[in-house]
């Protein structure tokens, strides 16, 4: 993160204004979204381009700092929030493992990334109708759970003009029927082991992969998968980001959904606004290369 690109301001940190606050997007502890902001101080009062920016699993809203304040120097209204069980929102008894395996127990959640982009639609909400935010230039990125967070939101909401998922696009039905699910599973285990002894097996296969799924995530491997979902951010400007050899993201899950991507992006007269850059010997890590393609791609859509 310290790679992206900044602005050299004279007196930057008395210039740079940081609010933090909270929406409500619905009833109960999880409903509470912490909200962070930071933009420069401008004597005139013209609405901005504004980017929201989602942390990876374990991370928080703070952890995003360095993108915030390189953002904020360029002119925009920068924004991060906590996803659900994560930084303010998670507790000693709603941590974001603890909720996994409830939802698997009692099925009264789906805490892997539908709640969030839930909390998205509300954060749209609240900042197109921020007096200082341009409602035609909201912006959307954020790496790994994160980034799945910004595909999934851009699905639903299109208010998210410009999208820039990074390594968090895959196909999921591809990594169950290509056994590359692993990878995937290992992030977030303690849900798939809880499966796997309720189901008494002696070890985690597909079939428990897929029950998962239905039960934290319903669609995720099926009707919202990326063959699906992806395509409809057209015409939208979307950049994913991901490494060549990441395991959590295989290459060959993105396959169909890249050829059906170019396709509604050609058929709406818009090629230039797809763009997919898979960075040669990178795992599962976003990189000074990703933080800057990034940055480019949301300066040449979003500052004209």
């Amino acid at each position: 993160m310290a790679s992206c690109p900044k602005e050299d301001i004279p007196n930057f940190k008395e210039l740079l204004q940081e609010e933090n606050f909270y929406l409500t997007t619905e009833e109960g502890g999880q409903g509470l979204l912490p909200v962070l902001v930071m933009s420069v101080k401008e004597s005139d009062k013209k609405k901005r381009p504004t980017i929201v920016f989602l942390h990876s699993t374990h991370k928080c809203k703070e952890w995003l700092r360095p993108l915030l304040e390189g953002y904020a120097s360029r002119g925009y209204i920068a924004v991060a929030i906590d996803s659900r069980y994560h930084g303010e929102r998670a507790t000693s008894i709603t941590t974001y493992r603890d909720a996994l395996v409830s939802s698997w127990k009692n099925g009264d959640t789906m805490p892997f990334i539908f709640d969030t982009v839930w909390d998205l639609i509300k954060l749209a909400d609240y900042l197109t109708e921020r007096e200082d935010v341009d409602p035609s230039k909201i912006g959307i990125t954020g790496e790994s759970l994160g980034g799945m967070h910004v595909w999934f939101a851009a699905f639903v909401d299109t208010r998210y003009s410009v999208v820039v998922p990074i390594i968090g696009v895959q196909g999921s039905r591809w990594a169950i029927e290509h056994d590359k699910w692993q990878a995937r599973v290992n992030s977030i285990k303690a849900v798939f082991e809880e499966a796997r002894a309720d189901l008494d097996k002696s070890a985690i296969d597909k079939e428990i992969v897929q029950k998962v799924w239905d039960r934290i995530a319903p669609g995720l491997a099926s009707q919202f998968d990326a063959p699906y979902t992806v395509p409809t951010i057209a015409p939208r400007p979307l950049l994913i980001l991901n490494g060549e050899d990441d395991p959590r993201c295989p290459l060959g899950g993105l396959e169909i959904p890249e050829s059906r991507v170019c396709k509604a992006y050609e058929e709406a007269n818009c090629p230039q606004n797809i763009k997919l850059i898979a960075q040669p010997g990178i795992g599962h890590r976003m990189t000074p290369l990703m933080v800057k393609e990034a940055s480019d791609w949301f300066d040449r859509f979003l500052k004209v």
